[in-house]
């Protein structure tokens, strides 16, 4: 769905990877950048506090914010390489898997249900990924990419409801899961 505006959001992201561009900074460092407030993120949800959910919730925001200025500024400086969408790709996962560390480390619920979350998570992506050698796209396809799934577990956790987030991007990924294999195999 957000796949969907950011098509729409064209001028804007071109004008932020201009404004971005400027440090002299390249792609990859926005990426390192992410990658590395998504881990802060994850050390605030192991802490186990409400408050320290909050602080998490709002470094996924800025962790996104730092996944969309790497493809930006890869765009406009013709940056755009193979081995940036490896590194992005394989950090964004990593990033997941940290995330739902940090959630569980935290209690703030099950184990279980926090690795349900990841691993169909992790499955959306992985359906992507062998889908797209195969000759199909699969962006845009689904309710849930990994933004939205993010996006609700950071307004779930600012509003002190981190539990209740996880339940929800399992609940997402899932269906998203299913329309993407579904449509793969139609395709197919």
């Amino acid at each position: 769905m957000l796949e969907k505006l950011r098509a729409k959001l064209n001028i804007f992201l071109e004008n932020l990877g201009k404004a971005f561009s400027k440090t002299g900074l390249p792609p990859a460092a926005y990426t390192l950048i992410g990658f590395a407030i998504s881990a802060l993120a994850s050390y605030f949800y192991f802490k186990g506090s409400i408050e320290g959910g909050r602080i998490a919730g709002i470094l996924i925001l800025l962790s996104g914010f730092f996944d969309v200025v790497d493809g930006s500024v890869a765009r406009v400086t013709s940056k755009v390489s193979r081995k940036g969408a490896f590194l992005d790709s394989t950090l964004d996962r990593l990033s997941e898997i940290l995330l739902y560390i940090g959630i569980t480390a935290g209690s703030f619920n099950s184990a279980i249900l926090s690795l349900a979350a990841l691993s169909i998570s992790l499955m959306v992506s992985y359906t992507r990924a062998r889908a797209e050698p195969l000759g199909l796209k699969l962006s845009g396809i689904g309710i849930g990419e990994r933004s939205e799934r993010l996006l609700v577990l950071s307004i779930s956790s600012i509003l002190g409801y981190v539990g209740y987030g996880v339940i929800a991007v399992l609940v997402i990924a899932a269906i998203t899961f299913i329309q993407r294999f579904v449509y793969s195999l139609s395709k197919l």
